[in-house]
């Protein structure tokens, strides 16, 4: 396996889109409670990237191997296991050893912080699991948005937020709700990069027998509700300065909305996988760069 097929099998393009609400947290704790714990946070990212890419591999891995004899093209030409030609074993192997070694420094991490972070972690694990395997993957069915976003915007930044103050303070409900509503942008976003995949792929999906949000809502009232996701995005974000929680130059980064605006039209134009699902991409990666960018700049100017 090429250095290249790997990053195209971890989907290292879409990482993004953990490492922004780990960044979030950081900011959300030096903003708020002016103390980071360097060493924890690394070792989380650590094993967040570790486990990211195994889900991303499992995604791959699953589709390949449930996929019927009326995929046998799909998988030939489209699957990235099938397209070169990769040892299913080996995948496997891959695919578990990542989510061992994430799992071992979780567990490190649980015995120096606390239950917490062992409920979390279960949480997480099995909503990577469980978003392409067992019986009834959470990406073919209507909730599939829903737990990536959660599991991605609000989780990471959640256990982020807690492994640096897990020594100091409780997570109070009060505390919780904070957290989701500061990491709401990212939240929308990320499950706004899942909408636009499944409104691209209606077709496929329905070969393939998923039935995604997009089955049940019809392609353009999921163009709405990809649209409203960015909106509820930017409104989080505007909460979450006004409450206290994030610094008034965080406002900053509605300087996007014309650029994120641009790209939502361009989906509801035209719904091609290959010509317009980049569109929501690069919406995550400029949100995630102004935001994060917009909010270090608060912290700096106080």
């Amino acid at each position: 396996m090429t250095v290249s097929i790997f990053l195209e099998l971890v989907e290292i393009k879409a990482k993004i889109a953990s490492i922004w609400p780990f960044l979030l947290g950081m900011i959300f704790v030096q903003a708020n409670f002016h103390h980071v714990n360097w060493g924890v946070s690394l070792l989380f990212f650590i094993a967040m990237l570790l486990f990211n890419m195994a889900v991303d591999i499992n995604d791959n891995y699953q589709d390949y191997t449930k996929a019927g004899n009326e995929a046998v093209e799909w998988k030939k030409h489209t699957n990235i296991i099938g397209v070169n030609h990769l040892a299913v074993n080996r995948i496997f192997i891959l695919m578990a050893s990542m989510a061992a070694a994430a799992g071992l420094i979780g567990i490190y991490l649980v015995w120096l912080t606390g239950w917490p972070l062992l409920a979390m972690g279960i949480f997480c694990f099995l909503v990577g699991y469980l978003y392409a395997g067992g019986p009834r993957p959470l990406s073919g069915t209507p909730t599939g948005e829903f737990f990536a976003g959660f599991t991605m915007g609000y989780m990471i930044m959640l256990i982020t937020v807690y492994l640096n103050l897990y020594q100091t303070t409780v997570l109070t409900g009060g505390l919780l709700l904070r957290i989701l509503l500061a990491s709401g942008v990212a939240v929308m976003a990320i499950a706004a990069l899942l909408l636009a995949n499944n409104i691209c792929d209606a077709a496929e999906d329905l070969s393939l027998n998923r039935r995604t949000i997009v089955y049940y809502l019809g392609k353009q009232r999921s163009l709405w509700l990809f649209a409203s996701f960015y909106v509820v995005g930017y409104l989080s974000l505007i909460g979450s300065v006004a409450i206290g929680d994030l610094p008034k130059w965080s406002l900053l980064a509605l300087i996007s909305i014309p650029l994120i605006y641009r790209n939502v039209r361009g989906l509801f134009r035209v719904q091609v996988k290959k010509e317009t699902f980049i569109l929501a991409v690069r919406s995550l990666g400029t949100l995630a760069l102004v935001t994060v960018l917009a909010e270090l700049l608060g912290l700096w100017l106080g």
